[in-house]
């Protein structure tokens, strides 16, 4: 990690992830890159559906390959990039026919090692193969929901989940954020971690570096008026005045509140349930 001398205020506590000695080039790939513009947390229609979410830098988009389809072919891993869209790192991977695909780092690999996207392959950390054939207790990343349904699961910065059982053509499988869930065992995923695990540790240190992310300002409802927020009103400060946390529409939140729909279709495939605020 990178910190700064504290010439002002706000530098005292920033602290940055170190790129040098970790990316290898500056330039993205030029044919897997494209415009496109951001939701800003707005639907086709132009409302709001996800708020503090607005403004920030301009992005260029790298075209991640989520799928691998390209089976039995050796690639080697020719570039550790940045990628502004998301907190792993990327790879300029190039296949030995020649193609070339960005995909997502695994922890502790450099530029030049190789991996392969195969049935039967080794297990080494950045090959891919079902999760049928991967042994209890490896660590995994980049996990297909459905069999070439394009990886769907643990894809962010320092995040890996787990193999934990094989049962009845199913992997058991414990997810960062602790639930323990089934996946057939047909569906693909990657060996490893994923790269950039200093992300977490990162302090922007002022309110502005989060406006160039695309985050805006988060006001608390027991700051506002009733008209504004279920939280809101009252002669200085009061309590909520509720049993449980509600948002600005009235569904629960924070505070370890349940959210999760009685009658989601993927009910049957959860083992144990997340432990919220434990790790």
């Amino acid at each position: 990690m990178k910190r700064y001398k504290p010439t002002t205020p706000s530098r005292r506590a920033m602290t940055k992830v170190t790129y040098r000695g970790v990316l290898t080039t500056n330039e993205p790939h030029k044919p897997l890159t494209g415009g496109f513009k951001r939701s800003m947390g707005r639907n086709n229609t132009g409302r709001i559906t996800t708020r503090h979410k607005g403004g920030g830098n301009k992005r260029l988009y790298r075209d991640i390959d989520f799928v691998y389809d390209k089976k039995e072919i050796p690639a080697k891993f020719s570039t550790v990039e940045y990628d502004p869209n998301r907190t792993a790192f990327i790879s300029l991977a190039v296949y030995a026919d020649g193609e070339k695909r960005y995909v997502i780092v695994p922890k502790s690999v450099k530029a030049g090692d190789s991996f392969i996207v195969a049935e039967k392959a080794e297990i080494k950390t950045g090959n891919r193969l079902p999760l049928i054939n991967i042994p209890v207790g490896t660590f995994v990343y980049n996990i297909e929901i459905k069999p070439q349904g394009g990886s769907k699961l643990v894809r962010s910065a320092g995040n890996y989940a787990q193999v934990i059982a094989h049962d009845g053509g199913y992997a058991q499988i414990k997810l960062p954020s602790t639930e323990v869930r089934k996946i057939i065992g047909t569906a693909w995923a990657t060996v490893g971690e994923v790269s950039n695990d200093e992300n977490r540790l990162q302090n922007w240190g002022k309110a502005g570096k989060s406006r160039w992310r695309g985050i805006r300002p988060t006001v608390r409802g027991t700051a506002m008026n009733p008209v504004d927020h279920p939280h809101g009103g009252g002669e200085g400060r009061q309590g909520r005045g509720r049993r449980r946390a509600i948002s600005i529409y009235g569904k629960p939140t924070g505070k370890g509140q349940k959210s999760r729909k009685p009658k989601k279709y993927s009910n049957r495939l959860i083992v144990s349930r997340r432990k919220v605020g434990k790790k």
